[in-house]
């Protein structure tokens, strides 16, 4: 029979619901780089992610897709992996995952009462209380403990050098895809200024595997790494020879692998394929394992990374890509161009105020025979449907339409639309999983 004091405790356990309604409120007060707190967070917590060992990806585009390679193949190898990313498409839950599982909203409540007791005694001490994503970071990192992940593959949040999640100490590998111009209010004006911050995840005597840069950029991680006294890899994407496309997925052969399949389209996942081929090999020889070739298959295979370039339906085609930045929208246009020459396409567009929405507009506008803007979500940063109109018409030889929601956007481009046309929608995250369920909807009818 329980006691009245272990049932009181049962009592007040928090659901998964009051764990999340505890975090909107803390996300109100915003974003704060830097590590002070969340190494005092940590420390109150016993300090998890000093028994884990890490895989740390920085970059602007991308890193979702190196993340979900990486991941993958080290889970097929048999290897207990963690995954932390931000932003999520399809589930708040997505952002923590062991071996391609969601955490579960029993466990995830938990920790968020057990981190909600740590906060208490920080605060107690005159110490300033976690920001959201520091205590979403805790949260991961007492999880994948708990759970003896044998590696965690972690995606930064923004930057790098003062992210939350650079607080680790044991990283196997630190992995950079394409740096370009992203969060300039906060990281700096150039790629150069930009890098720098990133540059800083780089950790003593771990190993560096980039994506191609710039050579101001590549500067910048090559001195950083030097000062760390890190071997770095820079990898040769012209290696990878592409044998069979289309906007279902590819196949590629590189590192003496042939015929290497993977269900993400568009051309920028050969540069992303690679670079987490580089980066598994590279983590391998920094823990001293041997990743067999059997599994580095069965990884590309099965990894997936909903929002990028990603087939929701045939007939017409609909494709959803989370395009938010000019570099993104550039690789994205190389896309459609390669694959859907000669059809019509109608986009739905829909960004952030804080990104460069004219520039993307100038790059995938000239396309469409039609857009349908919107509004998002987050209604303190999202640029309105009408604005965004006034923007895209400048470029947009056909129609621009702003609309009134999400599910009238996509509602209208799916009657528009005939069966041999395109349907795209890019942009910011944070709409695609909306716009996702919608098409899925649509299809059961």
């Amino acid at each position: 029979m329980q006691s009245e004091e272990d049932q009181k405790g049962k009592d007040d356990n928090v659901t998964y619901k009051e764990a999340r309604v505890y975090l909107d409120e803390v996300s109100k007060y915003g974003s704060v780089l830097g590590l002070d707190t969340v190494r005092e967070l940590l420390h109150e917590l016993g300090d998890p992610q000093k028994d884990l060992r890490f895989i740390h990806v920085a970059g602007t585009n991308g890193k979702g897709s190196v993340l979900a390679f990486i991941s993958t193949i080290l889970s097929e190898a048999g290897i207990r992996t963690g995954r932390y990313i931000s932003p999520t498409v399809v589930s708040y839950l997505e952002r923590i995952q062991i071996d391609g599982k969601w955490i579960p909203e029993e466990e995830f409540a938990e920790l968020v009462q057990e981190i909600q007791k740590a906060i208490v005694r920080m605060e107690a001490k005159g110490l300033s209380g976690p920001t959201v994503f520091e205590i979403e970071t805790a949260i991961a990192f007492l999880y994948f403990r708990n759970m003896h992940c044998g590696i965690v593959v972690l995606e930064t949040g923004l930057g790098g050098k003062e992210d939350a999640t650079n607080i680790i100490e044991h990283t196997l590998v630190s992995v950079f895809t394409p740096i370009s111009r992203d969060h300039m209010s906060f990281l700096g004006d150039t790629p150069e200024e930009i890098a720098e911050q990133k540059a800083g995840i780089i950790k003593p005597g771990c190993v560096v595997v980039s994506a191609p840069q710039e050579p101001g950029v590549r500067r910048v991680l090559e001195r950083r790494a030097a000062e760390q006294g890190c071997e770095i890899r820079f990898v040769k994407t012209e290696d990878a020879k592409v044998t069979q496309e289309d906007y279902r997925g590819q196949t590629f052969s590189y590192g003496g692998m042939k015929d290497l399949n993977i269900r993400m389209a568009g051309t920028y996942q050969i540069i992303n394929g690679v670079t987490a081929w580089e980066a598994v090999r590279a983590a391998g020889d920094a823990a001293g394992m041997q990743i067999r070739e059997e599994a580095i298959r069965r990884g590309f295979e099965n990894a997936r990374w909903p929002g990028r370039f990603t087939c929701l339906r045939e007939g017409p085609v609909f494709l959803v890509d989370g395009a938010h930045n000019a570099d993104g929208a550039l690789w994205l246009k190389k896309s459609v161009e390669r694959y859907f020459t000669g059809r019509r396409l109608f986009f739905i567009m829909g960004v952030f105020r804080d990104k460069e929405y004219e520039r993307i507009a100038q790059i995938m506008a000239p396309l469409a025979e039609r857009i349908y803007t919107v509004s998002l979500p987050d209604e303190t940063r999202t640029l309105s449907a009408r604005e965004l109109k006034k923007t895209a018409e400048f470029y947009c030889k056909g129609t621009v339409l702003a609309m009134n929601d999400i599910d009238s956007a996509v509602e209208e481009a799916m009657r528009d639309a005939e069966e041999e046309d395109v349907i795209l929608a890019f942009g910011s995250l944070s709409y695609l999983g909306r716009v996702m369920e919608i098409a899925a909807t649509e299809t059961e009818r």
